[in-house]
């Protein structure tokens, strides 16, 4: 949401506008951003008997961990009020409770989030764990009637997924999924609109570059930190011993952070970026609450095998298959290369560089296919997409108002994620983000996921959530994992 600070209505409009066109918006388009943007802040007030929204936040820590962006998100608005904070790691808990009652919040420390869960003084939590204890948290919070704001992935498996979005259904609470592109990066919703507008004809093929899996080798087995409760961080994966070797910025472990990067506790990119991008790809093509009918890995580097380091595939080109014929590709990179792309204003893409001290704009010749982002080919033209820029083949693909074309993919225009679910948790409707959009994109990934652990071409059927055909047997292998006791999931 937007601070106006002492400016005018008018002043505060006028600037921000300006900012939107100058990262390359149309003019139209941030005008129409500001006005609902404008209107879901009025509608923002407290929740709660005492007017006070009570939020816990489970898996904190010092640093630039993803709980602090949230708790900074979330802090803006007044009514917000932390009464909670709980990490397995003592060293995380003590930074924790230090930072928030310096932030003049009267908070409580908990190990365990079954004990926070109980509290009567949690309304709402949000949840910044590793992914292979998202679902089982979700879930826990949604039974004690909590809503919940969770970081994406939203689950690691495609069974999570489905009971996430089943408790959600029954419980009838709030929960947002951490997917900012859909709200906060703006440039992402333009693509989308144009795109499901029509503006580039029928998608014929969408590059999901999401960047390759690091690599570490071996990693020596060490005795955990003191502070760090190891099996409980474990929880319902296998019991391992805890690895770690200096590098990097948080060294190279199978722990905090470096967790993405093994199949045991995440997916690596494929459901790292991949839960940005390829959530994108499926809003451009209205496949939110479906999905592909296919999927079969074009290419994949060998990934580490023995059990003692990051076992993601290094590098990977797996593609999906719609029920119209679109493909979708998920790549670490090496997409399409495309020049003649343009901004809304008609300017050719330009990036910044430093010549002698002094920062120029200098001239680029289209997009490079190791560009992260989004490239959306259709019949009559072409859009892509990232966190830095939004182009196209025509300006006029971005320049002209949708008028009546206009596919409405929210109610609303929300630019504050973490706003928009406090709006809803007053409100009680769906956010941006809801159980379907995260629940149904996380899904895709793991279906690629599977493909690319089984190397198998696989069909898949996108309402029953299960694989068809022939090898559907080995992939329905897959679309579960077993929980080591006592942790178990309940339906």
């Amino acid at each position: 949401m937007f601070d106006r600070g002492n400016l005018s209505r008018r002043g505060f409009m006028t600037r921000s506008v300006a900012a939107m066109t100058a990262a390359g918006l149309p003019a139209w388009y941030a005008e129409r951003i500001f006005g609902s943007d404008a209107r879901a802040t009025a509608a923002n007030a407290p929740v709660g008997a005492n007017g006070k929204l009570q939020v816990g936040v489970i898996g904190v820590g010092p640093g630039d961990r993803r709980s602090n962006a949230l708790y900074g998100a979330a802090r803006k608005f007044k009514h917000v009020q932390f009464t909670a904070v709980c990490d397995v790691d003592g060293r995380h808990l003590d930074y924790a409770e230090a930072q928030y009652k310096k932030d003049g919040y009267e908070v409580k420390g908990y190990k365990d989030f079954r004990q926070l869960m109980d509290s009567k003084d949690v309304d709402a939590v949000i949840i910044a764990v590793p992914d292979h204890w998202h679902a089982l948290i979700t879930l826990e919070a949604l039974r004690k009637g909590k809503d919940v704001y969770c970081e994406k992935p939203l689950t690691l498996t495609i069974q999570e997924a489905l009971l996430v979005q089943k408790a959600v259904k029954e419980t009838g609470k709030v929960l947002q999924t951490g997917s900012q592109q859909r709200s906060e990066m703006t440039q992402f919703r333009l693509a989308a609109d144009v795109i499901r507008a029509g503006r580039i004809g029928k998608v014929t093929k969408i590059e999901c570059r999401i960047g390759d899996n690091p690599t570490s080798g071996s990693i020596p087995a060490v005795d955990p930190p003191k502070e760090l409760d190891w099996d409980m961080w474990l929880g319902p994966t296998a019991k391992v011993p805890y690895r770690y070797k200096p590098g990097g910025r948080n060294g190279i472990s199978n722990c905090h952070y470096e967790f993405r990067w093994w199949y045991e506790y995440s997916g690596g990119k494929m459901t790292d970026w991949g839960a940005h991008h390829i959530d994108i790809a499926q809003w451009c093509l209205g496949a939110d609450g479906s999905g592909p009918t296919g999927v079969e890995v074009l290419d994949a580097a060998k990934p580490h095998t023995g059990g003692d380091g990051y076992n993601c595939h290094p590098t990977f080109k797996v593609q999906y298959t719609y029920a119209d014929g679109a493909k979708v590709i998920a790549m670490d990179a090496r997409g399409t290369t495309v020049k003649e792309l343009y901004r809304a204003d008609g300017k050719p893409l330009t990036k910044k560089v430093k010549k002698e001290g002094k920062t120029e704009e200098v001239a680029l010749d289209g997009v490079n296919g190791n560009e992260n982002g989004v490239m959306v080919f259709g019949e009559k033209g072409t859009v892509f997409v990232n966190r830095g820029m939004v182009v196209a083949s025509d300006p006029k693909i971005l320049s002209v108002p949708l008028g009546k074309d206009d596919p409405k993919l929210y109610p609303t225009r929300p630019t504050d994620h973490m706003g928009n679910f406090l709006d809803c948790v007053k409100s009680r409707e769906t956010p941006v983000a809801g159980v379907e959009v995260g629940g149904g994109s996380v899904i895709v990934c793991h279906v690629g996921t599977i493909a690319l652990r089984t190397g198998l071409k696989l069909t898949w059927d996108p309402k029953t959530h299960r694989f068809t055909g022939e090898n559907a047997d080995e992939g329905n292998k897959h679309i579960a994992r077993q929980m080591r006791a006592p942790w178990k999931l309940e339906s």
